[in-house]
């Protein structure tokens, strides 16, 4: 509940020195009388209705705060913000070797899905899909809102599922097939890659005038720390790890977003990546509370009814029971 003006509400205060007075009065208006002996009288009742007098005045002081509350213009709000349709997004994820890099913990590419399956079960509203690119890309989960299966799915995700390379022109086009028919208010894609586009005939900036032609966002994530990062190498003696250059074509990345209405973000560790996605969350969610609404509703009846019948109550008590009670 809230108060249209709630300045009225301070009239409140005005009733407490009415009160005051109303006790102070009746305590001088009782008479006293001198007797030999209370023996007689001791164990006499008073009326009822002596001890009833007071209802009036109850009655009174309840009709003027009710009548204070109505002043204050009592009012319900119910903020309409019309997101039961939600947002289309496609997750677009790099799943080359390089992805295996342990500049994250545990590497790259596990990290990016334990974040993402964070970022899912907070999408309650939202029709998310997963698609996954190497050399080639394919649709691991189409849109939608059944987020138990799509979540399934992400764990299913190994390096190894697509021969080895980068082919981001070919991820971010089978996104875009993905929402570019979709009739939501608002379609993004959230792209990450560790890498330069190696791989695929498809250019990643023709991919985006794509997006852009469907007013597909995209939001472009560069994974991966500066410099040097650790990587896990097949060798004729086993697994070993080498210091490998990371190598992210930035420049591409941004002309990426910049061409969709998106947004270039580099992650250089889980913290990072965890807060790219929650800024991208704000971003998207802020652009559709720009359409909601406040609607507020009068209550004031829930307050005038009963102050009518709590006056006409000591109206017709006050010309009947207590008539000739003063």
């Amino acid at each position: 509940m809230i108060y249209a003006a709630p300045e009225y509400l301070w009239m409140l205060l005005g009733l407490i020195p009415i009160i005051f007075w109303y006790i102070h009065k009746k305590r001088k208006s009782q008479a006293s009388i001198k007797i030999s002996s209370v023996s007689n009288i001791i164990d006499q009742k008073r009326p009822i209705k002596q001890y009833m007098r007071h209802l009036l005045f109850l009655l009174r002081i309840s009709v003027i705060i009710l009548l204070i509350i109505i002043l204050a213009r009592p009012q319900s709000e119910k903020i309409n913000e019309e997101i039961t349709e939600g947002i289309d997004i496609v997750i677009t994820l790099d799943i080359s070797g390089s992805m295996l890099a342990r500049d994250f913990k545990p590497n790259r590419l596990e990290a990016s899905k334990d974040i993402a399956i964070e970022f899912i079960n907070k999408q309650e509203y939202d029709r998310i899909g997963l698609v996954v690119f190497s050399s080639e890309s394919f649709t691991q989960c189409p849109v939608t809102i059944d987020h138990t299966v799509l979540i399934n799915m992400f764990k299913d995700i190994k390096q190894g599922l697509i021969d080895d390379g980068t082919a981001i022109g070919y991820g971010l086009a089978t996104a875009v097939n993905n929402i570019k028919e979709s009739k939501s208010k608002s379609k993004i894609i959230i792209l990450l890659t560790d890498g330069e586009n190696n791989a695929g005939d498809i250019d990643p900036l023709i991919a985006a005038d794509l997006a852009a032609k469907y007013d597909i966002k995209v939001y472009t994530i560069g994974v991966g720390k500066n410099g040097f990062a650790d990587m896990p190498v097949q060798t004729i003696f086993g697994e070993r790890i080498q210091k490998v250059e990371v190598k992210i074509d930035e420049e591409t990345l941004k002309i990426i977003s910049e061409k969709t209405g998106g947004k270039y973000f580099r992650a250089t560790d889980n913290m990072k990546l965890k807060e790219i996605y929650e800024e991208i969350d704000k971003l998207e969610k802020d652009k559709i509370k720009e359409k909601s609404q406040k609607i507020r509703e009068e209550k004031f009846m829930i307050f005038l009814i009963p102050a009518l019948i709590l006056f006409v109550s000591e109206i017709l008590l006050r010309l009947t029971i207590f008539r000739n009670i003063p």
